[in-house]
């Protein structure tokens, strides 16, 4: 491919995804709906006779910038993660997230096999593929539910520390089971599925005594040489490494190797700073390619009657599924029925988390393109009502909150945040 002509189709994303993100910002949704829709609208160009922006050769160029961006994205997901969050909440989040995982993914499942392959006859490459739908139901993003807290004050209360806390081991668990039934995919037999399982705990544990050393390594650097480019230039170099080993020597996904990644090195002093560095990077070019690329590459061809049903009620699976499991785990926890449904509705939030993980699973072959337009009415839908939920739910506290300071006392929750730290970042930007 001559490199220039892809130069028009990235001048068109980037201006395109830029104005539609600042819009969807502004309603409130996140600003990657916007550049979706910017991918989408860019896309109908494909359809026009004789058009030379979005051709084979730029489309595949598109594609490796935006396999850049994915890894980069799951990277600042890991390195965002704080591991001491769980000390908080420890066993309620630990519950909540397992339920969390287990009902969209259950639900999910019972739905693909509705479609692909039915309860009792489905092969194994059927199972696995309606597995990997539940999959992507199980992966959440709460960005918008951190912004909606943060305006009501609560981030740092119980509900909040706990819907963060939970939404990190949400992560880790996606990611492991992304990666398990991509690589079990072309396992044909017992002992080649008990080679890929083998192969995943290895890297696992050649993650931890490689990146130990290595977190080490940029400790001391963080205190010697505190906020310094070749700190954030190590640790991208670290990034692309772990992607590459994963893959390479592990079978194992490059996203993979990313999140671990960024999990070995979300210790360091100068994390925040890093990852400012990896946020800038990624949002000048990378992040807005790998959203718009999707938009463009996605099909509505393949939607006919049945595909529709299928992904209308994978979206109905997918808000119930988080909804009612993570309510019911904060409820065995003995939250109140009020604080297990927003737990619940905090939860049901997806973002770029799940668009990952589909497009992987498109990727691979275990998942038809047909879902993708119903995965981005799951976003959404989700992202529309979460905070309008939440806020609701809040409003007979703040009537509450008044009576009672009126009165001279102090609502609980705010007692909650006053003892509290700082507030906490978002695991899902």
């Amino acid at each position: 491919m001559e490199y220039y002509k892809i130069l028009l189709p990235l001048a068109l994303i980037l201006v395109t995804s830029k104005m539609l993100a600042l819009g969807t910002r502004k309603i409130g949704m996140p600003q990657v709906v916007g550049m979706l829709i910017a991918g989408i609208l860019l896309g109908l160009l494909k359809y026009i006779p004789g058009q030379e922006i979005f051709t084979e050769e730029t489309l595949e160029g598109l594609s490796f910038i935006a396999k850049i961006g994915v890894i980069l994205i799951m990277f600042s997901a890991g390195i965002e993660t704080d591991i001491k969050q769980f000390k908080q909440t420890g066993v309620a989040s630990v519950v909540i997230t397992i339920l969390g995982v287990v009902f969209p993914l259950a639900l999910g499942f019972v739905v693909a096999c509705a479609f692909n392959g039915g309860f009792t006859s489905m092969t194994r490459q059927q199972a696995l593929s309606n597995l990997f739908y539940g999959t992507i139901l199980a992966a959440t993003s709460v960005s918008i539910t951190v912004a909606a807290l943060k305006e009501f004050g609560k981030l740092n209360s119980k509900v909040g520390t706990s819907i963060i806390t939970a939404a990190i081991l949400d992560d880790i668990i996606g990611v492991i089971l992304l990666s398990l039934f991509i690589s079990l995919k072309d396992s044909a037999n017992v002992a080649e599925v008990g080679i890929s399982v083998g192969l995943m705990a290895a890297f696992f544990a050649a993650a931890a005594a490689v990146g130990i050393p290595i977190m080490l390594l940029l400790k001391w650097m963080s205190k010697k040489y505190g906020h310094h480019r070749r700190i954030a230039i190590f640790s991208f170099a670290v990034c692309f490494f772990f992607a590459w080993a994963a893959e390479r020597w592990f079978k194992v996904a490059d996203i993979t190797g990313a999140y671990i990644a960024g999990l070995m090195l979300s210790g360091i002093s100068d994390r925040a700073y890093v990852d400012r560095k990896i946020e800038t990077s990624n949002y000048m070019i990378f992040s807005p390619v790998f959203f718009a690329n999707i938009g463009i590459q996605t099909s509505f061809d393949t939607i006919d009657a049945r595909m529709a049903a299928f992904g209308l009620l994978i979206v109905l699976a997918g808000i119930v599924g988080k909804l009612v499991g993570c309510g019911l785990g904060a409820k065995i926890c003995k939250f109140s029925f009020k604080d297990s449904l927003r737990v619940g509705l905090g939860m049901m939030v997806r973002a770029e988390v799940v668009l990952v993980c589909t497009q992987k699973g498109i990727s691979a072959g275990l998942v038809s393109e047909g879902i993708m337009p119903f995965i981005l009415i799951l976003i959404v839908i989700t992202s529309l009502l979460t905070p309008i939920f939440l806020k609701l739910s809040y409003r007979n506290d703040k009537e509450d909150s008044a009576l009672t300071s009126d009165s001279g006392g102090q609502n609980d929750d705010i007692s909650d945040i006053n003892k509290s730290p700082e507030p906490l970042q978002d695991n899902n930007k």
